[in-house]
């Protein structure tokens, strides 16, 4: 999320936790990038979180193998003082008690809150996470967790009561078949770029949160119509993760390479004016 987010904005400020396993090249890499790690907590004698898992044929759905929460099972975020004046913050993947925390602990409310989250936490946490959705501005999940989160098959019906647990905007994503922006009584899909071959979709879903507030923080503009283009450029960013291991082609893109992205994608729904002619019979 945060190399992703670095892209559009600097500083990006970090509160996250690892193990003593956690690469130190890793950190200076994020550093290196702009990434403000003084909220990065370090536990020594415990592992970092770390996940296994087999993607399917499509790369879409996926058998999880491993979950191991390690540190994270008991994280408790450290806000530093110097992040206090922070106007956006993205709330990653974690712990709806965790993510609630993390509001609680900056003194001013920023100007907009996104909040990631997976059925794992409407499993196990039901009550907590709809808490913790209340307090945010924008809810970021995909299209079997919007329907698990509603109870409503239909992603229309879904969106609609989903909405009304607190948030302003939901963003439902698709996958390979793009991603649908909700807000009011208004609704924009974002497609996906077809790429001929996708190497690891593992992290997709962070790099697409990243680029999202990333964008919306460097332009502070918390419109529709902003909003609408944070979704396709954290999507441009999100096509650029699949295409390699990890972060790694994360590491090194560079301005021109994203805007001629965000062009592509842009050029999936744009459409001509169709040309006035007279109806002759």
């Amino acid at each position: 999320i945060s190399l992703s987010a670095s892209y559009s904005t600097k500083p990006v400020n970090l509160v996250a936790v690892v193990g003593g396993d956690f690469p130190q090249s890793d950190i200076l890499t994020l550093e290196e990038h702009g990434v403000d790690t003084e909220g990065l907590q370090i536990k020594p004698d415990e592992k970092s979180f770390f996940w296994s898992g087999k993607y399917n044929k499509d790369l879409n759905s996926r058998e999880t193998i491993t979950t191991e929460l390690n540190v994270l099972g008991s994280f408790d975020p450290i806000i530093p003082d110097s992040y206090q004046d922070c106007k956006y913050l993205m709330l990653g993947n974690l712990a709806p008690q965790v993510q609630r925390l993390v509001i609680q602990r900056l003194v001013n409310r920023p100007k907009l809150i996104v909040l990631d989250t997976m059925n794992f936490w409407m499993d196990v946490a039901a009550e907590e996470l709809l808490a913790t959705i209340e307090m945010v501005d924008v809810l970021s999940i995909n299209d079997e967790e919007a329907r698990q989160l509603s109870g409503e098959y239909s992603l229309v019906k879904a969106a609609r009561k989903i909405l009304m647990f607190g948030p302003k905007f939901l963003i439902i994503k698709k996958g390979e078949h793009g991603a649908l922006l909700f807000h009011k009584n208004k609704v924009f899909y974002a497609p996906a770029l077809p790429l001929e071959e996708v190497f690891d979709p593992t992290g997709a879903g962070d790099t697409f949160a990243g680029g999202f507030i990333g964008h919306i923080a460097a332009t502070d503009d918390c419109s529709f119509e902003n909003v609408k283009r944070a979704v396709i450029h954290g999507s441009a960013m999100a096509s650029f993760c699949v295409e390699k291991f990890g972060t790694e082609r994360l590491l090194n893109l560079t301005q021109e390479e994203i805007e001629a992205r965000e062009a592509m994608f842009e050029e999936l729904v744009k459409v001509q004016p169709a040309a006035v002619v007279e109806n002759v019979r």
